[in-house]
């Protein structure tokens, strides 16, 4: 594999919520190009069709003079988003998006064969979607096992062509020991007629990309395509935090937290897990609160206009615990536990700032938590996604966490995803983790 030289991009992609987005960096860390594209509204069944579809058209959005240069190529995703797929790759049902907790049928099962207060217990986790999964597919009769992959896996191998391959920060939630770094022996006694992918560290080099892909897209034959990350761990990678105490909340349709300790700290009841970054650990969780719950109620216009009406100095009346519908992740792990959003006031600029600050109180509850288990003391918050744009937000967040609430340098997840494909091609690192 050829060493990178100044000369070479990378090129880092980001499947969201709503949308997918590229960003190319030169050797410096320079950002040399970007794209994006929304993904259109399609029933559940095309899922998988219209991921391919946006990953071949974002690479194509990229100019044709920074795609000859491609280096390394990786790709984050939502976290444990998964489907099934046969020997070549083709999905034999729908995905189960990340936030899809049809897995609360099976949480009886997966206790039976996880350990107590395992991350797994949770009816959004891979293995609760595995098991749900494999519940529902009607498998032929001596048919090989299907394969389970999770949403950048599968992209991944679009590009290079390898099946059945994962990164230890997506299959955390599959039950893989990010610890020991093997599948423990609680998963693999429970026999699962399914095929668990191979894992790798994030940024690892896999395989060059496919030939007649890359000559159809003007890549090199040499670009490398890397194991990737989740959406919030690259959101946390691009924010440039290396100091136990850093956290980067990403503030996009959901709300993740992760904050960078020096303690491992695993908690079910709570929805708190640990992903690997080197020697520390990203401490963290993700509600289901945030962007999308404001969008149910206000335009992006509106939410600027309104916002600079509100006094972030002065705290809402409201106690609301803001969600798009039932069920929460994080710091509150209830498939069931119901929105709070009422009394609703008449007037839209108290409304909104109830809700802003609900989101801010769920933050907060979630980093008192990680240090009421014993994280490294948080110390400083940067912001990524959407919600680093609003001034406001930012403002009360701060007031409720006690601590600096900065932007991050770079809020866009794809960087991060760029920085790990560069990493994959530096033999010193990337991180310094």
């Amino acid at each position: 594999m050829p060493a990178a030289t100044s000369l070479h991009t990378f090129l880092g992609i980001d499947f969201g919520t709503s949308g997918a987005r590229a960003i190319a960096i030169s050797a410096s860390g320079e950002i040399v190009a970007q794209a994006s594209l929304p993904f259109p509204s399609v029933p559940s069944s095309a899922l998988a069709e219209i991921w391919r579809d946006t990953l071949l058209a974002l690479i194509a959005q990229i100019p044709a003079e920074i795609r000859q240069t491609l280096a390394a190529i990786a790709l984050d995703g939502t976290s444990s988003t998964v489907l099934l797929c046969d020997d070549a790759g083709i999905p034999l049902a729908e995905p189960l998006l990340y936030n899809d907790a049809r897995g609360a049928a099976m949480l009886d099962q997966v206790t039976a064969i996880a350990p107590p207060q395992h991350t797994v217990l949770s009816a959004t986790s891979s293995l609760a979607k595995l098991l749900w999964l494999l519940s529902t597919l009607p498998l032929a009769q001596n048919a090989p096992p299907p394969h389970l992959l999770h949403q950048a896996d599968w992209l991944a191998f679009l590009l290079h062509g390898r099946l059945g391959l994962s990164d230890y920060h997506n299959a955390l939630k599959l039950g893989y020991d990010v610890g020991a770094l093997r599948y423990p022996d609680w998963l693999l006694a429970a026999n699962l007629p399914v095929q668990l992918p191979q894992i790798n560290a994030p940024g690892t080099a896999i395989a060059p990309i496919l030939p007649d892909l890359g000559d159809r897209l003007g890549i090199p034959a040499t670009c490398q395509i890397c194991a990737g990350t989740t959406d919030s761990i690259a959101a946390f990678l691009a924010s440039g935090a290396s100091t136990p105490g850093q956290a980067v909340t990403s503030l996009g349709s959901t709300l993740v937290l992760k904050l960078l300790s020096t303690v491992r700290v695993e908690d079910a009841a709570s929805g708190i897990y640990s992903h690997r970054l080197g020697n520390l650990w990203l401490v963290g969780g993700a509600s289901n609160t945030g962007g999308a719950v404001l969008r149910q109620f206000f335009s992006d216009a509106e939410l600027a206009a309104l916002s600079a009406q509100i006094d972030p100095s002065r705290p809402s009346p409201q106690d609301y615990y803001p969600l798009p519908k039932p069920g929460d992740r994080f710091p509150i792990n209830d498939p069931n536990l119901p929105p709070c959003l009422e009394p609703r006031p008449d007037n839209p600029v108290e409304f909104l700032h109830g809700l802003l600050e609900g989101i801010a109180r769920i933050e907060a509850l979630g980093y008192r938590r990680l240090a009421d288990l014993g994280a490294t003391p948080l110390r400083e918050v940067l912001t990524a996604g959407g919600g680093a744009q609003n001034e406001v937000w930012t403002n009360v967040r701060s007031r409720l966490l006690q601590v600096p609430v900065l932007p991050s340098p770079h809020t866009e997840a794809a960087y991060g995803t760029a920085r790990l494909a560069r990493a994959a091609l530096q033999p010193d690192g990337d991180f310094g983790f």
